[in-house]
């Protein structure tokens, strides 16, 4: 029996599930509650403007044509433009994307850095996939312009160039920032870079009338999103192995990538 004053200890199996779901110590605890939670706001955005697509909400149809008939008719007047708009667009491509992206898993397993390799594959492959299934499932056709200046093939939302962009400059980012440690000016340049890569790709394909500008945005966001909750997955392995937790928008999702040791595998 206990003594007055003294607390009974509390059980695992005592404990609620809620209450397990907020222990900074438990395995499946805050740490994965708050990425989770983060993720599905992230989501948040994307499913409503999934949704005003579906439904072919007036304001934001209108929105789409304005701006795509506005860029059209400038792309018509300058050619210089759309072939910098398609050189851009080819170069960062979802295939030469991809192939940068290989580049990196093959560079990250000779440095033994194998898990964050996987998670360099597992990003790619299922922001590609959820890309090529939402296309799919909204089934919405691309601008239809008379004179077009680049024509495309399949279904416009969410757009996969604005989706791969995000997705590999969230992979790229999150692997090199440990590179960028005590160097500020690094870090900003790397983060603009990302940034670059990301806004300029899904920008060309508007330009280039090839898709509506909610595609872009939708792609934009559906790739954050993905970036996040592997992110966020990955630092809970880190935690369950001991590692201690990290920051990933300053310094990646493993630091210990640039250190003499290199990383655990």
């Amino acid at each position: 029996m206990n003594s007055p004053g003294q607390h009974t200890p509390v059980r695992p199996g005592d404990r609620s599930w809620w209450e397990r779901r907020l222990d900074a110590d438990h395995s499946l605890g805050l740490r994965l509650t708050l990425a989770s939670v983060a993720t599905f706001l992230v989501l948040v955005p994307f499913g409503l403007l999934a949704v005003l697509v579906l439904g072919a909400w007036p304001p934001l149809h209108d929105l789409d044509a304005t701006v795509t008939h506005a860029l059209h008719g400038y792309a018509l007047d300058h050619p210089a433009w759309v072939r910098a708009m398609t050189v851009w667009t080819n170069v960062f491509g979802p295939g030469p994307l991809r192939i940068a992206a290989l580049a990196v898993v093959v560079w990250l397993w000779h440095r033994r850095a194998r898990r964050l390799a996987l998670w360099v594959v597992t990003t790619m492959a299922v922001g590609g996939l959820l890309g090529a299934l939402l296309k799919l499932l909204v089934g919405r056709h691309r601008p239809d312009l008379l004179d077009p200046v680049a024509r495309a093939a399949g279904f416009a939302f969410p757009s996969g160039h604005a989706l791969n962009a995000a997705l590999a400059a969230g992979v790229l980012l999150l692997v090199f920032l440990p590179f960028t440690r005590d160097r500020p000016g690094s870090r900003l340049a790397l983060w603009l870079a990302a940034v670059l890569l990301t806004v300029v790709t899904g920008w060309s394909r508007i330009a280039l009338g090839v898709h509506w500008t909610s595609d872009v945005v939708g792609g934009w966001v559906l790739g954050v999103a993905v970036v996040a909750g592997t992110a966020a997955a990955f630092t809970t392995w880190r935690g369950q192995v001991g590692l201690r937790p990290t920051r990933p928008a300053t310094e990646g999702v493993e630091p210990e990538l640039a250190d003499p040791d290199g990383p655990r595998a």
